[in-house]
């Protein structure tokens, strides 16, 4: 068997066209072959990644966003929905979306649709792409005959999931930003300030303060380790986005989160509002309930909340109804159990979850104005504290300059 070889092509469509996108083939010939066969008209093909052709990427330049995937999702929809074949869907959205990875994995979808694979199964071979939620939901709209539907219900979804985030952003920004600034305001004045006050006290003859002698003993550290705290501060970043996804570290990072004294409740809120909107998406579109929690505990964002699916599903596989394990668990709140109920008495499950996520969705837009306010005057008594602190630290030696004169 011939190996496969990765061409770039550009074609003309029946109505004039011009399409640009990639595909795998034995040659040039079964390309062009083959895209005849589907009713193109061949205007180019070269090799992918060779000569000039080659693409220089840069760290990060080959991600695709959450953000283009949820536009790409309502654009496919709105077209499935108006009668558009998957494969003319596919070529459209692959020649018109503004991110450049996208549009590859997208041609690449569409080749495996062309030949023969499902669009479920396409999408299951870009996991780092398509969220698992994204690919479930796909595969019971194509099982259940209502695609179309099932992605609307998707796009839905990835749009609300990016709005909850944008407010998680919102609250996070400031105080962040404020921390920064502070952070490199105490570094600055340990560099530059408080050398020149040790040298101003160097003869002075008479013993400093303690907070003084602290902080100019702070200073000579940085000086000395200045370089070296770089190294290990790039060090623990790197660590850090290598391994906070991983289990161990979950266990404990998670729990402390909903510990947090301000923002504990804040990022309760945002984890129950995506169990109850993602689980309620995925009933209604028909993914079997054991599979859907298994999903939602692994989208969740908290392994809290992805330790209590877990017990909530065993319970299930034996016959219990959901909302009588979800109270056992206290990161739940009683009203999702109580909603929960009665939606399993009525039969409206996921319209009463879908209540719920809007209901929390809500709470998280009260809750990060409160924290923008409340944040805002904290953020400057904080930073106004710590300067200040510094600046007493070094003129208290000052203060007994006129008794070691006398």
């Amino acid at each position: 068997m011939a190996t496969a070889t990765t061409f770039d092509y550009r074609v003309r469509d029946r109505t004039g066209k011009i399409v640009k996108g990639r595909s795998e083939a034995a040659s040039q010939a079964a390309l062009v072959s083959k895209l005849r066969s589907q009713g193109f008209a061949p205007l180019d093909i070269k090799e992918a990644g060779t000569g000039l052709n080659r693409e220089i990427r840069l760290p990060g330049s080959s991600r695709v966003s959450p953000k283009d995937v949820a536009i790409m999702a309502r654009q496919f929809a709105t077209m499935t929905e108006s009668g558009l074949s998957l494969i003319r869907a596919l070529s459209i959205l692959s020649a018109q979306t503004r991110s450049k990875p996208l549009a590859e994995v997208l041609t690449q979808v569409r080749t495996d649709v062309e030949g023969g694979m499902t669009l479920s199964g396409a999408f299951a071979k870009h996991r780092r792409v398509f969220p698992p939620l994204m690919i479930s939901m796909t595969r019971a709209g194509e099982a259940g005959g209502f695609l179309d539907r099932t992605l609307l219900s998707v796009a839905a979804n990835l749009e609300a999931e990016i709005k909850l985030r944008a407010k998680i952003k919102s609250a996070m920004t400031y105080p962040v930003v404020v921390l920064v600034f502070a952070v490199l305001a105490v570094i600055a004045m340990l560099l530059f300030i408080v050398p020149i006050f040790a040298g101003m006290y160097e003869g002075f003859g008479a013993q400093l303060p303690l907070p003084t002698r602290i902080l100019m003993a702070a200073s000579d550290i940085l000086k000395v380790g200045f370089p070296g705290f770089i190294v290990l501060g790039i060090g623990a970043g790197f660590l850090w986005r290598r391994y906070r996804h991983t289990d161990r570290v979950r266990d404990v990072v998670d729990p402390l989160k909903l510990r947090l004294p301000v923002f504990g409740p804040l990022f309760q809120k945002v984890a129950i509002s995506r169990f109850s909107r993602n689980l309620g998406t995925m009933i209604s579109s028909g993914v079997p309930i054991l599979h859907s929690l298994q999903l939602v505990g692994e989208t969740s964002g908290s392994v809290v909340i992805q330790r209590a699916t877990e017990a909530v599903s065993e319970a299930v596989r034996q016959g219990d109804s959901m909302a009588a394990p979800l109270a056992q668990h206290r990161v739940f709140p009683p009203m999702l159990v109580q909603m929960l109920a009665v939606g399993e008495d009525t039969g409206a499950t996921d319209q009463m979850l879908n209540k719920v996520a809007d209901f929390y969705d809500t709470e998280v837009e009260a809750t990060t104005d409160q924290l923008t306010s409340l944040i805002e005057p904290l953020m400057i008594v904080f930073v106004g504290a710590i300067v200040g602190g510094m600046v007493l630290c070094l003129y208290l030696p000052m203060f007994g300059i006129y008794d070691h004169i006398q």
